[in-house]
Order: structure tokens, then C-alpha cells, then sequence
């Protein structure tokens, strides 16, 4: 006697198991995540400055502020002209979606108003994310 259900039903595992086989792959790829030193981000947000402000002082310039920047909407501070792709981001500041931005802008929001080319270095870009979390 043959059960045509069980061949249905173990011919939908196996798709599946294709079809997921490139994401387990690659999240075993992952490297893992790095532990920011918050000194080490502030110094390494010097080169954040020349545009950008964090404390309870700063304000938008060149750049928005950074104060309280993880957790905010995108776009989303009054005292700044954002683009409109960075208004129409709809997304919240993770520092997964921070650590992303900040390796690669333009890739990250194309259109976006930042003129930077992006930080290759992920101590550099935890460092960084560490020291944001205290502002």
C-alpha cells in the first residue's frame, strides 16, 4: 500500500531544506559579534564631528544630532533637513541597522545626504556604536 501523502509531505521537507540550506550556511559564516569599547568610540567619533553633534547640547548642523540616536525613527529629529530618502527610510536606529549605515551609507539608503564613504572596520564601527549608546 503507498501513502501518496508521506511523499507529498517528505518532498515539501526536502524543497525546504534546499531553499533554506544558503541561509544556515551563511549565518554559519556570521562572524561574531564584536564588544565596542565606548573610549575607544568617542575617540573615534572625531571623525564623526566635523559633521555631526551628541549631548545634551547638540543640535543639527551639516549632520543631524546623534544624541539618543539608537532607538529613534530615521529622519525623524526636527532640527535638521533630512533627504528624502532618509524621511522615507521608515525604519528605526538598531545598531544592527547603525552598524550597516555606518559600514556602507549609500548601499545602506541610496540617496541619502551623508557624504561618507563608510567605516571597513567592524572594531571601529562597535567601538563607535559603543560610545552612541552612552550619548
Amino acid at each position: 500500500m503507498t501513502y501518496p501523502f508521506l511523499f507529498r509531505w517528505s518532498s515539501a521537507l526536502a524543497a525546504a531544506a534546499l531553499l533554506l540550506a544558503p541561509l544556515a550556511a551563511a549565518q554559519a559564516a556570521a562572524p561574531a559579534v564584536l564588544t565596542g569599547n565606548a573610549e575607544a568610540g568617542k575617540a573615534a567619533f572625531r571623525k564623526c564631528a566635523s559633521c555631526h553633534q551628541v549631548g545634551p547640547s547638540a543640535r543639527g548642523g551639516f549632520g543631524p544630532k546623534l544624541t539618543g540616536v539608537i532607538g529613534r525613527k530615521a529622519g525623524a529629529t526636527t532640527d535638521y533637513k533630512y533627504s528624502a530618502a532618509m524621511k522615507n527610510a521608515n525604519m528605526v536606529w538598531t545598531e544592527q541597522n547603525l552598524a550597516g549605515f555606518l559600514k556602507a551609507p549609500s548601499d545602506f539608503i541610496p540617496g541619502n545626504n551623508m557624504r561618507f564613504w563608510g567605516i571597513g572596520n567592524a572594531q571601529q564601527v562597535a567601538d563607535l556604536l559603543a560610545y552612541l549608546r552612552t550619548q
